[in-house]
């Protein structure tokens, strides 16, 4: 099902994509009040699954506290409705696309009195940053665009609105040339990428940034951490100064789109081999084994969709 077909669920109902509409008046359209998830499902082989749904579910509803929205369905109820959606598309694999957003009621910054209106939508997607890449790596920049600090907004939420900064980051270096930008924080400490979080390899340890770093607290970066824990490898979560990343054996890059991806080159400094290194690769591998049903979900990561 590529993008643009299907069924998306709005609302409690499942309509066709080119009905799942929204008023030109919307707060979220003219304020960025919006809160969202990506999420993957996989063909293990042996049945398609949702993979995490409850943490990113949990994490949507987390966001809306933050920002004081009121979603009007239990997380339960949301959670089917994502079974429902990707069943209802004919979907094994895919990527899925929770959003609530403020709709249509008071023009104004406080949007307390507009509704909260809810979607899912679902379809095949590929490798974010290219299949080539899973073995090649990436080349990135370091931005000139920083992640704000934490008095100004908060990002423990998936909000719309805070990726108008990632944005930036990323055409700034796709225009330049480059894959991918990473963010230093308010501090001038790495942060993470555009829409991914960021690990560094030296010594053979693991190295990542914290939240206080203005991170986006990454499912899959959580599944990183508790892979390598699992394999023996030290895992750190410490604040990394820039040219930390130059000097760095591996480095790569986790999210729901991205998965697990190396970076090649960064402000066109090899790192490594300049290519994905040991490291990044048992993690990948890990974690493709997983998803992909090769070894058994030990960690109940899994949602069955049939």
């Amino acid at each position: 099902m590529a993008f643009g077909e299907g069924k998306i669920w709005v609302d409690g109902k499942l309509v066709d994509w080119a009905d799942a509409t929204c008023h030109v008046m919307s707060h979220a359209l003219h304020y960025g009040s919006s809160i969202f998830e990506g999420i993957r499902c996989y063909d293990t082989g042996a049945g398609t699954v949702i993979f995490r749904l409850g943490d990113h579910m949990r994490r949507l509803y987390e966001s809306a506290k933050i920002y004081r929205m009121d979603i009007p369905f239990e997380q339960a109820a949301l959670e089917q409705a994502v079974i429902d959606t990707v069943r209802e598309n004919g979907l094994s694999s895919c990527y899925i696309r929770p959003l609530a957003f403020r709709g249509l009621g008071e023009m104004g910054v406080n949007p307390q009195k507009c509704p909260v209106n809810v979607v899912i939508a679902a379809w095949s997607w590929g490798k974010y940053l290219g299949e080539a890449a899973m073995e090649d790596g990436v080349s990135v920049r370091v931005s000139s665009w920083r992640r704000p600090a934490p008095d100004t907004f908060p990002t423990l939420a998936k909000a719309g609105g805070n990726y108008l900064n990632s944005q930036l980051i990323k055409m700034e270096a796709t225009n330049d040339g480059f894959d991918e930008g990473i963010a230093l924080d308010y501090q001038g400490f790495v942060s993470e990428g555009s829409g991914e979080n960021i690990f560094l390899v030296r010594n053979g340890a693991i190295y990542t940034p914290p939240t206080s770093s203005s991170i986006l607290p990454g499912i899959t970066r959580h599944c990183v951490v508790t892979l390598a824990r699992e394999m023996g490898i030290p895992m750190r979560q410490q604040v990394i100064p820039r040219e930390a990343l130059y000097v760095a054996d591996e480095v790569f890059f986790s999210g729901t789109a991205a998965e697990i991806t190396p970076v090649s080159k960064i402000d066109n400094i090899v790192i490594g081999e300049g290519r994905r290194g040991p490291v990044t690769e048992r993690i990948q591998s890990a974690f493709f084994d997983i998803v992909e049903g090769r070894t058994p979900d030990t960690h109940d990561w899994f949602t069955p969709v049939a």
